[in-house]
């Protein structure tokens, strides 16, 4: 349960900092959000690797579409800011 607890917080902090930081000129968040994949899939065993692990996945859907056009740098283009959206 906790698991998804944190990969819902994860994707709701990277979808207010897609609206609220979509106009800085700095990585995209997907790559934070599959390096916290990476250390929580290695650190599994323990409970803080798993929460890193979902909250990771939570954050790396949460800019999915940058990720699936690999936009790694930049400003995201302006767009209607959707909750529920994986832009």
């Amino acid at each position: 349960m906790s698991s998804i607890i944190s990969a819902f917080i994860g994707f709701a902090i990277g979808r207010f900092g897609d609206k609220y930081g979509g106009h800085l000129n700095t990585l995209h968040h997907w790559i934070y959000g599959l390096l916290m994949i990476i250390v929580g899939a290695y650190y599994r065993n323990n409970s803080m690797g798993l929460l890193l692990l979902s909250f990771g996945i939570g954050f790396f859907i949460s800019d999915l579409d940058d990720f699936l056009h690999l936009r790694f740098f930049g400003i995201d283009k302006p767009h209607k800011w959707k909750f529920w959206d994986i832009k």
